[in-house]
């Protein structure tokens, strides 16, 4: 018996369109900055393990470039609305708690971000004068990246904000308790 004839659906969908109907302009620096990254660990496991000669600047890019991937990916998690959350509790609280709640909590994101990137930037400033180990650029670059992503965050954040407001209660319900549809 296949998988359909059970009612499983199948294994392998060789015939499903890959949707990228929500990838944003703010999503495309964190792709080119992964596949970046994805190539010099590449070339740091090529030259450790072929080689045997690791080249020295690789791991300490890659550490860097993971970093920008981190808080620029963060971006599109905000945007999206994609962060983990307790989902738990909104299936038990009452649907006219719902909408007030979500703003609550993304007012509370936004003041989040906000309050990381005023502390990055105390940190990038201390940090402007010393030099990465492998080349000659300043660690505060790395910094100064991570403040604008922190607060790229707080505005889509404080965005989302906005849209709750503007958004029925039951919409909100909806979307919070059935986010596959």
């Amino acid at each position: 018996m296949s998988n359909d004839e059970a009612g499983n659906p199948p294994l392998i969908q060789d015939d499903a369109e890959v949707d990228v109907s929500d990838v944003g302009w703010l999503d495309v620096p964190a792709l080119i900055i992964f596949w970046i990254l994805m190539g010099i660990v590449m070339l740091q496991f090529f030259t450790r393990y072929v080689l045997n000669d690791s080249l020295g600047w690789t791991e300490e890019i890659a550490r860097y470039l993971l970093i920008l991937v981190t808080f620029i990916g963060s971006i599109t998690c905000v945007r999206k609305g994609a962060h983990i959350f307790l989902e738990f509790f909104y299936r038990y609280l009452p649907i006219s708690f719902i909408k007030p709640l979500t703003i609550l909590i993304e007012l509370i994101n936004t003041a989040f971000f906000s309050i990381i990137g005023y502390l990055c930037i105390q940190l990038a400033l201390e940090t402007a004068h010393q030099n990465m180990v492998s080349i000659q650029l300043p660690k505060g670059i790395i910094y100064w990246i991570v403040v604008g992503c922190c607060f790229v965050m707080a505005l889509a954040s404080a965005y989302r904000v906005v849209m709750r407001v503007r958004t029925k209660s039951s919409d909100i319900a909806e979307d919070m308790l059935n986010p596959s549809s």
